[in-house]
């Protein structure tokens, strides 16, 4: 195992098992320099509001440190690419490509679903205009693509980042769509609907990142295909714990105001799960009125949710998925230091300990 000895004078080692954030930590400064120079290849309005996004300065560009994210998207490309004996420089151009097309898609995200605030700041179309956000966003997608182009493995490793962008687009097109359709009824959204959109939606970035690390260290495809696929199973339990977070967890933490989800009328699979369940009509008359409810409504929607089972089987599937990404991890060849950390940062994130 991966570990930090920890030792006193003329006493045995001590090995502590790495952290997840220890983790990250060491990904995001092996990529920050070149994300940096990245971003600065851009007009310098739209370095400075990509900059803004990723918390390194304020409006006007005074310098800031509000550490936006985690970069897990960037560790799980430096991890993709050790895990398959690669050396982690491998993964770097895959690390920033990821990141930026998250940060592009936090962008629009913000905009369509008119979310104000984005870990306890003004959003970015907030901050700048709707049109500027937009563009910074367009810019960002552009110079994710451009920077996997400039790699020896270009084909390959563009054809692996657009199908992901193809499939997150489709998957922010289904849950926009889910908005307008009924809560209950034939029309109502499926939860097998839902795992197929959290795939898509969160799902397919994740599994690029890992993939597009390990094929830029020169895996063979089958290796490639199957870290996509435990990405993409990450990807479904990441948004389920994010969902179950959008209910119940602490602003403080989320950044986002408690019961948000709610308040939107969002199908989220803890609702979904507990409409599924007897006796819903109380929680499916409070959800007709969503946008409208007040403190206490949305508050006794959360109640009702987690009565029903809602939240236990949200966690429940969150867990199914995690336990598929694992099974496929360790039916491959991987370095078995680096299969140690991905696991660690997998587990992490699911749990979202991180």
């Amino acid at each position: 195992m991966t570990s930090t000895a920890l030792r006193r004078p003329g006493a045995p080692a001590v090995h502590a098992p790495i952290t997840a954030p220890h983790i990250l930590r060491r990904c995001r400064r092996l990529a920050a320099p070149a994300l940096t120079e990245a971003i600065g290849r851009l007009h310098p309005w739209i370095a400075e509001m990509a900059g803004y996004a990723l918390g390194r300065c304020e409006v006007g560009g005074a310098p800031a440190d509000h550490s936006q994210g985690k970069g897990v998207r960037q560790a799980l490309a430096v991890l993709g690419a050790e895990a398959v004996e690669g050396p982690a420089e491998a993964g770097v151009p895959g690390a920033v490509a990821v990141e930026l097309v998250h940060t592009f898609s936090l962008l629009h995200d913000d905009i369509m679903d008119g979310d104000a605030l984005r870990r306890g700041r003004l959003a970015v179309w907030k901050a700048y205009g709707t049109g500027p956000a937009v563009l910074a966003g367009d810019a960002l997608f552009a110079l994710a693509v451009e920077t996997v182009a400039l790699t020896p493995q270009a084909g390959g490793a563009v054809r692996q980042l657009t199908t992901a962008l193809g499939d997150l687009v489709r998957g922010q097109a289904d849950d926009l769509l889910f908005a307008d359709r009924p809560w209950t009824g034939p029309e109502a959204v499926s939860a097998g609907e839902y795992e197929t959109m959290a795939e898509r939606k969160t799902g397919a970035l994740l599994g690029c990142a890992l993939a597009l690390g390990a094929r830029l260290a020169g895996a063979p495809d089958g290796t490639v295909a199957a870290l996509d696929r435990a990405g993409r199973h990450l990807g479904v339990a990441f948004q389920i714990a994010d969902d179950v977070l959008g209910i119940w967890g602490d602003p403080s933490v989320t950044g986002k105001p408690v019961h948000g989800d709610l308040r939107q009328g969002k199908k989220t699979l803890p609702v979904l799960a507990a409409l599924a369940a007897p006796r819903s009509s109380e929680l499916t008359g409070l959800l007709a009125s969503a946008p409208s409810l007040d403190d206490t409504g949305v508050g006794r929607a959360a109640v009702l949710v987690e009565r029903a089972g809602g939240r236990t089987a949200a966690v429940r599937e969150a867990r199914r998925h995690l336990v598929a990404a694992d099974t496929l991890l360790a039916g491959l060849p991987l370095a078995p230091g680096p299969a140690v950390e991905l696991r660690t940062v997998l587990a992490a994130l699911a749990d979202r300990t991180i």
